[in-house]
């Protein structure tokens, strides 16, 4: 049987990335962002309702998100859904579900503030060879002055 296991995920960090070095030299970062739902309940009442996602990044992804990511930053992420279960010191049998990350996009850049405005973006994402680079850069944009022109003469038509 075949299936698909798919998150796709936009939201605001609720806290830093933590970050754990392995004994084998890797690096696993962990956070928890936030996503919210607007709408109007029965009684006509607007209702904002939270969901939190825990996402691992490893290795490369880590590196970046130890790098560039800080609570209240907006970030993008593609991953699966992943349910790990295990025994506490109690004896009781616990689950965590958990987003494994395989993509990465850095929303608003740096200096673009936490009102959502995108000053530039960057996407990172896992490859089996294990290198993790951009897999685009941002798109320098001209001031504004320059992408007016001088007025109605420069226009082609």
């Amino acid at each position: 049987m075949a299936g698909v296991n798919k998150v796709i995920l936009l939201g605001r960090l609720g806290s830093d990335p933590e970050v754990r070095n392995l004994p084998s030299g890797g690096k696993v970062v962990t956070f928890s962002i936030a996503t919210s739902e607007n709408y109007n309940n029965k009684n006509g009442e607007k209702v904002e309702q939270t969901e939190w996602h825990r996402i691992e990044l490893w290795e490369g992804l880590a590196n970046i998100a130890e790098q560039y990511l800080k609570k209240g930053d907006m970030a993008y992420v593609e991953g699966r859904i992943r349910t790990e279960k295990w025994t506490d010191k109690e004896g009781i049998e616990r689950n965590t579900v958990k987003i494994r990350g395989n993509a990465l996009q850095l929303v608003g850049g740096r200096g673009a503030g936490n009102d959502g405005a995108t000053e530039s973006s960057s996407t990172y994402s896992g490859n089996s060879g294990g290198g993790y680079a951009p897999k685009s850069a941002p798109i320098p944009m001209p001031p504004p002055a320059e992408m007016a022109g001088s007025g109605s003469d420069d226009l082609p038509f």
